[in-house]
């Protein structure tokens, strides 16, 4: 018998068997079709040749959480502990799927803000836990009625995404004080913030949750290398939780993978002393200015 009777082929394989089908620039799912950085390259071909390909520490390779810490607290003003508060993990979506497996129980109830990535749910539903989808507002931000109106004893968590897949849109200032509301009249409930694009924006930063520090000691965020490096076949991101909720999330992780394949840490160790990763936004904002003088012409 099928845990998942509803689920078939994903989406994005659909899409892109589609886009190969007509000789379309496939959109659908966010990976880029651009060379990867020489000195990455270079540095993934350094360490190949070096003895240490066996496991690293479940949490991680120590030198790279540093380094993650210190990304943290240069990008965002936020100190966290790479010891107890830091997760380097198969992918965000590993990431995901570990923390919702390890804090969300039976029966308990997860608000989802639509449209949304399609890994969120799945777990939700493996814990025998209820997904509650509420739509966001034509303009893609929170609608905070329809979200207050749906959480109660049974909410456990609510998923963000920000900056948002697939519309591109970052929450305001007030958007985390109609959170932060909410939170208080919920104690229990969890934020997972799903910010696998932080470094990809243009005009605006985003707000991260790590600029809200009352949602510290009961939020975990997600990052992605693989997005902010465009190197997503490496699948490699981060968690960063408080210690009570990492503890918990680590007895997931270490049975899932266990630990994230050497190479790919190493190498990145090396790779985020060589760049200005705020230099990010202005690298997309480039390609997305010459994407939108192309789309001038056509009917969208």
């Amino acid at each position: 018998m099928s845990k998942l009777p509803h689920i078939g082929t994903s989406i994005f394989s659909v899409m892109s068997q589609l886009a190969n089908e007509y000789q379309a620039i496939n959109l659908s799912q966010g990976f880029p079709n651009f060379s990867v950085d020489l000195r990455l390259k270079e540095l993934v071909s350094k360490w190949t040749k070096e003895e240490i390909h066996q496991y690293l520490p479940m949490a991680g390779y120590p030198p790279l959480l540093e380094k993650i810490a210190l990304l943290t607290n240069s990008s965002y003003q936020r100190k966290v502990n790479p010891n107890t508060e830091l997760l380097v993990t198969a992918g965000a979506t590993e990431g995901i799927f570990a923390t919702i497996q390890a804090l969300v129980s039976k029966d308990e109830e997860v608000i989802i803000l639509d449209p949304s990535y399609d890994c969120y749910e799945t777990p939700i539903l493996l814990c025998h836990a209820k997904p509650i989808r509420i739509n966001l507002k034509p303009d893609f931000t929170p609608d905070w009625e329809a979200i207050g109106n749906a959480m109660n004893s049974k909410t456990r968590m609510i998923i963000t995404n920000n900056p948002h897949n697939p519309s591109g849109r970052i929450w305001t200032t007030s958007d985390f004080i109609q959170l932060e509301n909410l939170m208080a009249l919920y104690p229990d409930v969890l934020v997972l913030s799903d910010e696998v694009y932080e470094y990809i924006t243009f005009e605006n930063r985003h707000i991260s949750v790590h600029q809200r520090s009352k949602l510290w000691n009961r939020c975990i965020s997600v990052s992605s290398f693989g997005k902010s490096f465009h190197i997503t076949g490496w699948k490699i991101g981060y968690l960063i939780a408080p210690e009570h909720l990492m503890i918990e999330i680590k007895k997931v992780h270490q049975f899932l993978v266990f630990s994230v394949n050497s190479i790919a840490q190493y190498a990145i160790n090396d790779y985020i002393d060589l760049i200005d990763i705020n230099s990010l936004s202005s690298f997309y904002q480039g390609k997305r200015d010459y994407f939108r003088t192309l789309l001038q012409a056509t009917r969208l």
